[in-house]
């Protein structure tokens, strides 16, 4: 038998000619069977390096499946409802059919970039293989805090390219033709706001009249309202500090808000006692928050009636950015009305309306490098044959 010193292990031949190794860590036994010394050696040695970085023996028996239901139960506190549950979907779809069973202490980089090459073979979107690495990324780190793991198997993983989605933007003309075929839409206050300011569809949703100043004629973003699966609408901040924000509004977008106003009164009289006031600018037709698919609808048949081509919502945000953009409003102005943290956000997702802004720029530049022809006269002519002394 090899022994070794203290907390170093042992290795030992069994009768059947095969090899086994031996360490113990925190007062329990961890063996390990291999046909040659030398394999058993370098056993020891990786499970002491781990042991010496902070390995636990609760992390040799823990399964993925096991931790990630421990740490979805710790973040519950301090994960916005509406990223609870996509953590817990994506979770639930692709990480634990593909690594639920493996132990903690067996993932490895090589492993995880498996994992995410077997979803690409399935045909799932590298922007959600892109979100689970993220969820698996924070979990994993989590481990290594807390001395699960040695270190973070997802960190450094090849990922799938981001896919560019192509943005559909309206031009001016499309517009104008939008929010005339939405003037019949009790949506159509939402639609001219949506456009104005380029507010995303949650912020929308989460408009209160206390939040419009009339003698400013300023509009204040302080909240959202999103759509939670098993609990209808869950009112929370804006998802990052500068998505608190207050607009200044032109005067057409102030007579909307008048006639939306109006709008309600009128709903609400017709509602008569199903009517629930919360203060909200664009409720449903009894005062609660309303259904996005109401909207949705609403937001489709305008186009079609207008003869425009299918968009997503979120493109209106699009439309209002580049709408700003090319008519020289400043992208540290246009990131601001957007809630961007910074205007390089706003430029690199607005590029192609960065592009046109040079129009102008190359103009300008053209008539200031322009060559003219000009006559300069000397101002002391020297007489020829004339020499100087």
């Amino acid at each position: 038998m090899a022994r070794r010193g203290k907390n170093e292990g042992t290795i030992f031949r069994k009768a059947n000619g095969t090899w086994r190794a031996q360490v113990s860590i925190e007062g329990k036994r961890l063996s390990h069977s291999a046909r040659t010394h030398g394999e058993c050696a370098d056993w020891l040695r990786r499970i002491q390096t781990q042991i010496d970085e902070g390995m636990t023996f609760e992390s040799r028996s823990v399964t993925l499946g096991e931790y990630l239901a421990d740490w979805m139960a710790s973040k519950r506190d301090t994960l916005r409802k509406r990223s609870g549950e996509q953590y817990g979907r994506l979770i639930a779809l692709y990480i634990m059919p593909g690594l639920g069973r493996a132990k903690l202490k067996d993932l490895t980089l090589q492993g995880v970039e498996r994992f995410y090459a077997g979803l690409r073979a399935r045909g799932v979107g590298s922007t959600n293989i892109r979100y689970t690495h993220r969820v698996l990324h924070a979990a994993l780190e989590a481990a290594a805090r807390r001395g699960m793991v040695v270190r973070n198997a997802a960190h450094g993983a090849t990922l799938p390219k981001r896919a560019q989605r192509e943005m559909s933007i309206l031009n001016e003309q499309q517009v104008g033709a939008f929010l005339v075929a939405a003037s019949n839409s009790r949506y159509c206050g939402l639609f001219h706001l949506a456009l104005a300011t380029g507010m995303r569809f949650s912020e929308l949703r989460g408009l209160s009249w206390s939040d419009v100043d009339w003698v400013k004629s300023t509009i204040t973003v302080r909240r959202q309202i999103q759509q939670v699966i098993g609990e209808g609408p869950v009112a929370g901040a804006p998802k990052t500090r500068s998505g608190v924000r207050t607009i200044l509004l032109g005067g057409a977008t102030v007579d909307s808000l008048r006639e939306q106003r109006q709008r309600l009164e009128r709903d609400q009289e017709s509602a008569g006692s199903s009517w629930q006031e919360r203060g909200l600018i664009f409720p449903s037709k009894i005062g609660t928050p309303f259904i996005p698919v109401s909207v949705q609808k609403d937001f489709i048949g305008a186009l079609k009636a207008a003869n425009l081509a299918r968009i997503r919502f979120h493109d209106l945000r699009h439309t209002a950015a580049s709408l700003m953009l090319n008519h020289g409003v400043s992208p540290l102005v246009v990131s601001k009305i957007l809630g961007h943290s910074n205007p390089s956000i706003t430029l690199s997702i607005y590029a192609h309306s960065t592009i046109d802004m040079q129009g102008h720029a190359a103009s300008v530049m053209d008539e200031i490098l322009a060559p003219v022809a000009v006559s300069i006269p000397l101002l002391h002519p020297i007489a020829p044959n004339c020499t100087r002394e």
